[in-house]
């Protein structure tokens, strides 16, 4: 197979016939840089995913390399429509993991966005890489040189897309996550641009060609539909690095503190799993269950969970029921919180709270304005009224019975 797979790069020099049907010649001085492909693993072996390493050639030299690769031969079947089983923030998270590949790598480009979507979750469902759709773009980030995606690792997430090109992408990975195909590139696990030339390019099989990107599949039973089946994960990480450009990032991050935090704070309070983005346009709010511990101890808690940020706000209940479970809160959840700490440094603000109908206090400034529950009245009840006004009427100005309804 090494043999086979070393000749793609040289067979222009020994059968210069077959190769002008399908792909120019590399000259020899090109072909002499060229490092040989490791051999290719089998099926019993999950190939190893190696760092992006580059042939040591000019733009120049790499394209006329790359041209000279041949397309593989033979079935190119599509991928099977993936569909993200996870839960809403779960979801959202994958969604700007796999948008954030989509326009980092391709811009503000729908085709190459689309293909690069796909190259995401191929390897996904592949055992050589990460289960999780962040977990693959973000594959190697803490190595300068060894990430999976170049813009994860050299600064590129400083530079923000404009808020019409991050929704296209945004659409683009929705579609994907909800079964959506780009059919063109295969089961490809690999791509690059034309004008360099990765160490593994000549060891895989080139698929298709999209622009200015070549895409490629592992050769052998690594690059067939069968080796795609994977189990994957929704259990998304957040990721730091797209705090900037993701609220559901930079919310989640907040919230991983606040639960580290806490560990070490008094015993009996617990994070609730739903906190994240309780308050609308508030990232730095924090919401907690509150399961036993004396009340005295909510103070160090909440400060536990705030952390160095200078502005945090904590909410907490002691009553599960009441927990919010989405993005507002009812009257009813105000008026049965048991607990909040308001912090604002800018502002010169730091507040704690209790509700006092739970937990008694004493002394100016501890207790929460009490909330007032409307009561709906219940369809259909009648409605009391006094007696309408009639025209033509004239009324008495002497005083009337008080028997009488006021008029």
């Amino acid at each position: 197979m090494r043999a086979i797979l070393a000749g793609i790069a040289t067979s222009a020099l020994v059968a210069p016939a077959l190769i002008a049907r399908r792909a120019p010649a590399v000259p020899r001085a090109i072909a002499a840089k060229v490092v040989r492909p490791q051999r290719v693993a089998v099926a019993g072996e999950v190939p190893t995913v190696e760092p992006v390493e580059l042939q040591d050639l000019t733009p120049e030299d790499a394209r006329t390399y790359n041209a000279a690769i041949p397309f593989v031969r033979g079935p190119r079947p599509a991928a099977r429509p993936f569909r993200f089983a996870g839960d809403d923030v779960q979801r959202a998270r994958a969604t700007d993991c796999l948008a954030a590949a989509a326009w980092y790598e391709a811009g503000d480009d729908p085709v190459g966005q689309q293909a690069v979507v796909q190259v995401v979750l191929n390897r996904l469902r592949h055992p050589a890489f990460p289960k999780t759709v962040c977990g693959v773009v973000f594959q190697g980030q803490e190595r300068a040189t060894g990430c999976q995606f170049t813009f994860t690792c050299d600064g590129a997430l400083t530079r923000h897309p404009s808020e019409p090109a991050w929704e296209r992408a945004r659409q683009v990975a929705t579609k994907a996550l909800n079964g959506a195909v780009f059919a063109k590139v295969g089961h490809a696990t690999h791509y690059h641009t034309d004008w360099v030339v990765p160490y593994w390019s000549a060891s895989l099989d080139k698929l298709a060609e999209i622009h200015t990107h070549l895409f490629f599949r592992w050769t052998g039973w690594w690059g067939t539909p069968a080796a795609f089946r994977r189990t994957v994960s929704s259990d998304e990480p957040v990721i730091a690095l797209l705090g900037t450009l993701s609220p559901v990032h930079r919310l989640g991050g907040a919230l991983e503190e606040a639960t580290t935090a806490i560990a070490a704070a008094p015993p009996g309070v617990t994070v609730a799993p739903l906190a994240t983005g309780m308050v609308p346009g508030e990232p730095d709010s924090v919401t907690a269950l509150l399961t036993g511990g004396a009340a005295d101890t909510y103070p160090a808690t909440a400060k536990a969970a705030c952390g160095p940020r200078p502005k945090c706000k904590f909410l907490g209940w002691t009553d599960r029921a009441m927990l919010p479970r989405g993005t507002a809160m009812t009257p009813e959840q105000m008026a049965n919180m048991s607990f909040s700490y308001l912090r604002d440094q800018n502002a010169g603000l730091e507040r704690e709270l209790w509700n006092c109908r739970e937990f008694p206090r004493t002394g100016p400034g501890l207790c929460m304005r009490r909330q007032v529950v409307p009561v709906a009245v219940p369809t259909g009840a009648p409605v009391l009224r006094g007696p309408a006004d009639l025209d033509g009427v004239r009324r008495r100005d002497e005083p009337v019975a008080a028997t009488t309804p006021a008029s």
